[in-house]
C-alpha cells in the first residue's frame, strides 16, 4: 500500500539524519564530551555481575562522579561497556536492561567479563539505536500487507482513511459522578467505538482522569486485558500510577524514571522478585555461577584434562540456565496473565515479554507528541484502538528537515480528527488557568469552547492582581544578538528578573501575616524562553538576582518544550526576537506558543518587542486581546 511505502521511505531519511548526527556527536570527540553531551558514563565501577537469559552476563555498573550531568542512557538502549586504555579494542556491547539514579545494569554479550574489565578506567557508552528504527519498520512493513487483506485489515484500512468507523447504539447509561459532561462524553464514546475514539485534551482539561475513568470502564463491561502506550517513559508512569491507584492490576513493562516506590512495585522485575517461583531460581541461578567460578579455577594451567574438565562445568552451568530460563518465562507468562492492564512505551510494546500478545483495546496517550510509525507497533496488536492528546500542541520531534517537510512530523493523532470527526470528543472544561489566561488559547485553537472551571476561573496571585501582562519592549532597545545557531536578548532577560523580583515583593506585601516560613505558600514560577542560548543568559542572570535568592527553589528556567504537560502559579515567556526586519524565526511555530501560555495557573507575562511581533498575525491578534483586558504595558513604564 502507497501509503505504508512512503511513512517508510520518510522514515528511512529520518534514520540516516539521526544516525549522522549520533556519528557527529561520537566520532571524533573525547570521552569527557561524550560525557557532557550525555552519551557517556565515565567513570564507573561495576558493582556486581550475574548470568541472565540465554547465557549472557548482566553487569551492574555505578558512576562515580560526574552525577548531575543529565544523559540519554535508558532502558532498551544498545551500548557498550569499554576501558578508556584502549577504548577502540576492549569494548563489550550490549543492551541497557535497567537504570535507576546512577545506577543501570547492562546485559554484555558475552558469559563472562573480560580481563581488561578489572583495571579500572571504565566507561559506558551509548550506541545508535538502530532497534528502535528496525522495530518501526518491521510494523509498517506488516501493516501494509494487513491493510491489503478486507477482513482482517479493517482497523488499518480506518486509521488510514479508507474507512469508517463505527459504534453501537445500544451502550447502557454511564455514571461517573467525578466526570463532567464532556468527560462523561468522551468515555461513551470509547466504550461505544468499534475501532476508533479519540479523546482531544486541551490543556488542563483532564486527559488522564478521563483516560483512567474510560479504560475501568471498559474492563468492567469487556473484562479484556488492555495495553496502555505513550511515547515517553514519563506519560506511561503517570498512567501507571493513576491507574494503580483506581485498584486495577497494572504491569508495566520497561524500566520507569519516576522512582517512587508505587511504580517500582507494578514492574515486571519486582513482581518477578516476589514470585513464590523466584526462590527456585535464585538457587539454581548460586549453583550456575559456583560451576562458573570453579570452570575459571583452569584458566592459568591448561591441559587436556583441565580443558575437559572445564568445559564440563560450562556445560553444566549452561544446561541450569536454561532451567532457569524455563521457569523465568512460566514466571513472566503467570504474571501477564494477572494483569488487567499492561503500560509500556510505544516501541516497548514490543518487548520479548509481550511481543506475541493481541489486545482487545489498545491506548495511546499523548497521540499528539507519537511519530506515526512508532504507533503502528502497538496497533497491529489491537482489535480497536483510543487515541488521546492534542494535536494543537507540540509535535514529535523529527531530527530530519526533509522527513518533517514531507510529511512525517503529521501524526496520525492529527489525520484521524480530520478524516474522522464522528470519532472526535473535545474537552471542554479546563481546571488549571484563570479565564483571561485560557480565553486567548480557546479562541486561536479551540473554536472558544474552553471554559474555566469554577475553582480556578477568577483565582489570583494575591487581591488586586491582574492574570495576564503583556509588556512590549519595542523602542527599547533591548537588540537581539546572534549566538551561533540560536538569538539571545540579554537586555530583556535583565529587564525579566527587574519585573520578576517587583512582582515578588507585591506577593510578599499582600500577605501581612506572612511568617518566616513563606516559602511554604510562594508560589511556583517558570521562565520560559524558546531559544536554548536566551535560557543559558536567564539561568545565569537569576543567580545574580540578589533578590530573588530566597525563592529559587520555587523558580524553574527552560525551554518551552521541556514544560509541556507542567504547570506553575506563575509563567514568564522571554520572547527574545527583536529586529528591525521584522523577522520572528521558529516563533512562528504557534503550537509551541498555545503549550507556553498554558502553562500558567494565575499569572502570565509576555515579554516581547510589538514592532517585531506583529509581523505575524497570531501575535498581533494576541496583543489585542492583552488589551482588552488591560494587559498592555509599556517596559517604559518600568525604566527609572
Amino acid at each position: 500500500m502507497d501509503y505504508f511505502k512512503k511513512l517508510s521511505d520518510l522514515l528511512k531519511t529520518e534514520r540516516e539524519e539521526d544516525r549522522q548526527s549520533y556519528l557527529r556527536l561520537t566520532e571524533t570527540t573525547s570521552v569527557s564530551e561524550r560525557r557532557a553531551n550525555g552519551l557517556a558514563w565515565y567513570p564507573v565501577a561495576i558493582r556486581g555481575s550475574e548470568m541472565s537469559r540465554g547465557d549472557y552476563l548482566t553487569v551492574e555498573v555505578e558512576r562515580t562522579t560526574h552525577q548531575d550531568i543529565s544523559h540519554q542512557l535508558r532502558f532498551g538502549m544498545p551500548a557498550v561497556l569499554f576501558s578508556n586504555h584502549d577504548a577502540k579494542k576492549d569494548r563489550l556491547e550490549g543492551i541497557i536492561s535497567h537504570q535507576s539514579g546512577n545506577r543501570l545494569k547492562i546485559t554484555l554479550r558475552t558469559d563472562e567479563l573480560p580481563e581488561w574489565s578489572r583495571d579500572g578506567k571504565l566507561g559506558i557508552d551509548v550506541l545508535f539505536d538502530d532497534n528502535s528504527y528496525d522495530e518501526m519498520q518491521n510494523a509498517l512493513k506488516a501493516a501494509g500487507i494487513l491493510a491489503e487483506n478486507d477482513k482482517e485489515g479493517r482497523l488499518v484500512q480506518i486509521l488510514t482513511g479508507e474507512k469508517a468507523p463505527a459504534f453501537q447504539t445500544d451502550v447502557p447509561e454511564l455514571r461517573i459522578p467525578k466526570l463532567n459532561p464532556s468527560q462523561l462524553e468522551a468515555v461513551k464514546k470509547i466504550v461505544s467505538a468499534n475501532e476508533l475514539a479519540i479523546v482531544h485534551g486541551p490543556p488542563g482539561t483532564g486527559k488522564t482522569t478521563t483516560l483512567v475513568q474510560a479504560i475501568k470502564a471498559l474492563i468492567s463491561r469487556e473484562h479484556k486485558q488492555i495495553l496502555v502506550v505513550a511515547p515517553s517513559n514519563t506519560a506511561v508512569d503517570l498512567l501507571s500510577e493513576k491507574l494503580s491507584e483506581e485498584g486495577l492490576h497494572v504491569l508495566r513493562v520497561g524500566n520507569p524514571v519516576r522512582v517512587s516506590e508505587r511504580l517500582i512495585s507494578l514492574t515486571l522485575d519486582s513482581k518477578m522478585n516476589a514470585h513464590s517461583r523466584m526462590k527456585d531460581v535464585k538457587a539454581l541461578k548460586k549453583q550456575a555461577n559456583e560451576f562458573k567460578n570453579m570452570a575459571h579455577k583452569y584458566k592459568r594451567n591448561f591441559g587436556k584434562a583441565e580443558r575437559e574438565q572445564r568445559k564440563a562445568l560450562f556445560d553444566e552451568a549452561h544446561k541450569i540456565m536454561k532451567e532457569v530460563g524455563t521457569i523465568e518465562q512460566y514466571v513472566i507468562d503467570d504474571l501477564i496473565s494477572k494483569a488487567q492492564v499492561i503500560t509500556a512505551t510505544l516501541v516497548g510494546s514490543n518487548h520479548y515479554t509481550v511481543r506475541n500478545l493481541k489486545f482487545g483495546t489498545v491506548i495511546i496517550d499523548e497521540a499528539g507528541q507519537a511519530l506515526e510509525p512508532a504507533c503502528w507497533i502497538p496497533i497491529l496488536k489491537a482489535g480497536k484502538v483510543i487515541m488521546a492528546g492534542d494535536h494543537l500542541q507540540l509535535p514529535p520531534t523529527i531530527k530530519s528537515a526533509e522527513a518533517a517537510r514531507n510529511g512525517l512530523s503529521t501524526t496520525l493523532l492529527e489525520k484521524n480528527v480530520a478524516a474522522h470527526p464522528e470519532s472526535v470528543v473535545l474537552l471542554e472544561e479546563q481546571y488549571r488557568m484563570h479565564e483571561v489566561i485560557m480565553g486567548f488559547s480557546s479562541k486561536i485553537f479551540y473554536e472558544n469552547r474552553l471554559a474555566a472551571h469554577a475553582s480556578v476561573a477568577h483565582r489570583l496571585l494575591f487581591p488586586e492582581d491582574s492574570p495576564l501582562a503583556f509588556i512590549d519592549t519595542a523602542g527599547c532597545g533591548f537588540e537581539e544578538k546572534k549566538e551561533g545557531t540560536s538569538t539571545t536578548n540579554p537586555e530583556e532577560a535583565a529587564f525579566l528578573f527587574k519585573h520578576l523580583s517587583q512582582l515578588v515583593s507585591e506577593f510578599v506585601q499582600s500577605k501581612p501575616d506572612i511568617t518566616p516560613d513563606i516559602l511554604k505558600d510562594f508560589p511556583t514560577v517558570a521562565i520560559i524562553s524558546p531559544y536554548k542560548e536566551q535560557i543559558n543568559i536567564l539561568k545565569e542572570q537569576l543567580l545574580h538576582a540578589d533578590s530573588l535568592q530566597p525563592y529559587l527553589s520555587s523558580i524553574s528556567v527552560n525551554t518551552i518544550d521541556s514544560f509541556q504537560g507542567q504547570e506553575r502559579d506563575i509563567v514568564y515567556i522571554s520572547m527574545t526576537r527583536s529586529n528591525a526586519e521584522g523577522e520572528i524565526g521558529f516563533l512562528a511555530d504557534i503550537r509551541r506558543m498555545n503549550v507556553a501560555m498554558t502553562r500558567a495557573r494565575k499569572k502570565l507575562v509576555v515579554i516581547g518587542d510589538s514592532a517585531t511581533l506583529s509581523q505575524s498575525a497570531f501575535y498581533r491578534d494576541f496583543i489585542e486581546y492583552a488589551e482588552q483586558f488591560n494587559a498592555y504595558q509599556s517596559a517604559w513604564e518600568f525604566v527609572d
